[in-house]
């Protein structure tokens, strides 16, 4: 058996090392291996390089729906540049009843309920949390306790973000079809031990609720640890 098709190893290694753009790295490592794998089977440098770009087409064109979700950065940005960050902030800053902790409360039970349907993509950080939550998140603080410092701006984004992970994460278990059930399912019949994806998905479920009751009240603390950050004294 011919080693050659390692070589992919080693660039991928000098490339690292030489501290070079990670894509073309990995770009660079994939043809070489399919290079050298050719070279194996007994074909010439052009034939195994062109039989390596068809490959590559190939599971491109398979894929090609994994593509759609490269839209949502630039139709981020444009929103982005059209103000949507400061209409969510100014939107939540005029309901006085919405505090931070509050919005991000409410958010949690979204997230988490949503994932239990399967849902995962309706939130995230880049297209959820940085172009709506955190904004409205610091509109409700700035409400409710004027102009923010730096410590509590960062806080709040910090908290936000960690909200729809923890969403995610314990949510999505509840989904019988979500890739982690199935993994544990075949981890477990591997080892003789056959359990249905329901059953693990009811297991999920009191794991869930408290994630939410944990985050719940830290989240519920929020507004008075803000307030703290918020302090003139902690300004200085």
């Amino acid at each position: 058996m011919s080693l050659w098709p390692l070589i992919g190893i080693a660039v991928v290694v000098v490339g690292f090392v030489l501290r070079f753009n990670p894509l073309l790295v990995v770009a660079a490592a994939a043809l070489a291996t399919g290079v050298a794998f050719g070279l194996s089977t007994g074909l010439d440098v052009v034939a195994a390089a062109i039989k390596t770009l068809e490959t590559f087409g190939k599971a491109f064109n398979d894929n090609r729906y994994i593509t759609l979700t490269w839209m949502i950065l630039p139709v981020i940005g444009l929103l982005e540049r059209a103000g949507l960050q400061e209409k969510a902030r100014d939107l939540v800053g005029a309901i006085k009843v919405l505090t931070t902790g509050r919005l991000l409360i409410l958010y949690l039970l979204v997230r988490q309920f949503t994932s239990a349907l399967g849902l995962t993509s309706l939130g995230g950080h880049p297209q959820m949390v940085r172009p709506l939550i955190a904004p409205m998140a610091e509109g409700a603080a700035e409400a409710n306790l004027g102009p923010l410092t730096e410590p509590a701006r960062m806080r709040i984004r910090a908290m936000s973000a960690a909200t729809d992970n923890i969403g995610l994460f314990f949510g999505e278990d509840i989904f019988i079809a979500i890739a982690s059930i199935l993994l544990i399912k075949g981890f477990l019949e591997q080892n003789g031990i056959v359990v249905e994806p329901l059953a693990l998905s009811v297991w999920a479920m009191p794991t869930a609720v408290l994630a939410f009751v944990i985050h719940g009240v830290r989240l519920w603390r929020l507004d008075a640890q803000l307030a703290k950050l918020n302090a003139p004294e902690a300004a200085q």
